[in-house]
């Protein structure tokens, strides 16, 4: 059971998407306390390739929540004791009653991105895709309440992502030769995403998939879903506005200059940096 998370609507103005987002970001409050009081433990999962928008899509839901009771969890390169005992290390990792964590790459990296670049063995791969619904569906059945994203992005504009990232001067330590070697493995990792789909998406615990060729965009579909996917105290139900696509007059704000008076295929360029930024 995959499920694809869509928004109504292809474009949006800077303007419209910070609207859009504080509403929903005041939702999430509300959902947030209520995982306080009932002293709920909820688990979001955040895959895909580099560049796809993990982080910034974190930093978006937990940018006005209570901070002691949200915590963003990135194991980065783990030592052998953690690689040994994979599932041991997660464990520890997952959130206590009254606590959301987001998690930025998850036990799932042992799914994709190690064996595509080679950091586990073989014996490794496989003893995870054997055991991990099973400790999943353990998890859930103990009240964890656990949303499994994977951010898509075409290759297209991962390496256009790679570009910008490596001639900003505020964003190139994001770089590294390994996203390079990740990339020439590009056919690869979708195999492995391919067969992480098959084993792991299940009518328990699926995969949401978010488009995230379009980072605003992106952020808001995956801000929804757990809105609309969590019963909550004083839930209130978001309905779509009416977004209409962006002015023909052909203007847009870039890292804080406006541009105005484009050509088509002006803005056509800015517009495609910005939904990358």
């Amino acid at each position: 059971m995959i499920i694809n998370s869509t928004f109504p609507f292809e474009e949006l103005s800077h303007e419209k998407y910070e609207l859009e987002k504080r509403r929903q970001q005041v939702e999430l409050l509300k959902l947030q306390e209520w995982v306080i009081k009932r002293k709920k433990r909820v688990a979001i999962v955040f895959e895909g390739r580099d560049a796809a928008g993990k982080g910034s899509t974190i930093k978006r839901f937990i940018e006005h929540l209570i901070p002691k009771n949200a915590h963003v969890i990135e194991l980065g390169i783990p030592s052998k004791k953690q690689s040994k005992f994979w599932f041991n290390t997660y464990e520890k990792l997952l959130p206590e009653p009254g606590q959301i964590h987001f998690f930025d790459r998850s036990w799932y990296s042992r799914a994709l991105i190690h064996p595509t670049m080679g950091y586990c063995s073989e014996n490794q791969y496989h003893y995870f895709m054997k055991k991990i619904v099973s400790w999943e569906e353990k998890l859930i059945n103990d009240g964890l309440i656990l949303i499994k994203f994977y951010l898509s992005v075409s290759k297209e504009n991962q390496s256009l992502r790679f570009k910008i990232r490596q001639n900003d001067k505020l964003k190139y330590w994001k770089f590294s030769n390994n996203d390079l070697i990740a990339f020439s493995k590009w056919d690869v990792f979708t195999n492995y995403k391919e067969q992480m789909f098959n084993h792991t998406s299940t009518e328990k615990s699926p995969w949401v998939v978010i488009n995230a060729n379009n980072k605003m965009i992106a952020r808001l579909n995956a801000l929804r879903y757990v809105l609309t996917h969590i019963d909550y105290q004083g839930k209130r139900e978001l309905k779509p506005k009416k977004w209409s696509r962006v002015s023909h007059e052909k203007e847009i704000e870039l890292n804080g200059v406006m541009f105005k008076n484009l050509t088509k295929e002006q803005y056509d360029v800015l517009h495609k940096i910005k939904a990358n930024s």
